[in-house]
């Protein structure tokens, strides 16, 4: 179960792997100069708004994005490891043939991966461990963390968040019984 606090959301820049559409995971691959350039115009976005500590993945593409956006922001970061992509094992640096759709759908684990549900067990503590931080928290992460998310919602899975891509939720209330997402740009 999700804690139900407001919070924001975003993936990471964009790096070399995912401009080849090729698996990350663990492995830990750098932004390239496209996602700092990403990470700034979202840093722009942010700006002036009331988020009070971001926590990020320890990913390096994710870390970095984080430390962009905390440039406008000057609040406290917290590295979070549960806030990691999910592991893909030997998959990792593949490019996806329909095998991440069996992932997520719990009928495939590559060797050496995360099963879907372990993923999900970790990515909502994770989750969970960053927003009951003072907030609003801003998580800076994976697509495949982001998934996890729309999973708790309910919401199809099929389509990756953009590089950068800021959302902003908010937890139910007596005039909205379920959570509202805005995404506040889409790089």
């Amino acid at each position: 179960m999700l804690l139900e606090k407001e919070f924001y959301y975003i993936r990471h820049g964009q790096t070399d792997w995912n401009a080849k559409g090729l698996m990350q995971g663990f492995t830990d691959i750098p932004l390239n100069e496209t996602g700092r350039q990403q990470a700034y115009q979202a840093a722009e976005t942010i700006r002036g708004t009331n988020i009070a500590t971001i926590c990020a993945s320890p990913l390096g593409r994710a870390l970095e994005t984080a430390k962009i956006l905390n440039e406008v922001l000057n609040c406290e970061l917290i590295i979070l490891d549960d806030l990691k992509e999910a592991c893909f094992g030997d998959h990792e640096g593949l490019v996806d043939d329909g095998w991440f759709a069996a992932w997520k759908d719990g009928e495939f684990t590559p060797g050496g991966a995360e099963t879907r549900e372990q993923f999900l067990e970790r990515a909502t503590a994770g989750i969970n461990k960053a927003i009951d931080r003072p907030g609003p928290v801003l998580i800076a992460a994976h697509g495949g963390l982001y998934g996890s998310i729309k999973h708790y919602f309910g919401v199809k899975d099929h389509q990756v968040l953009p590089n950068c891509a800021l959302a902003h939720h908010i937890p139910p209330t007596a005039t909205h019984t379920s959570w509202q997402r805005h995404f506040v740009n889409e790089s």
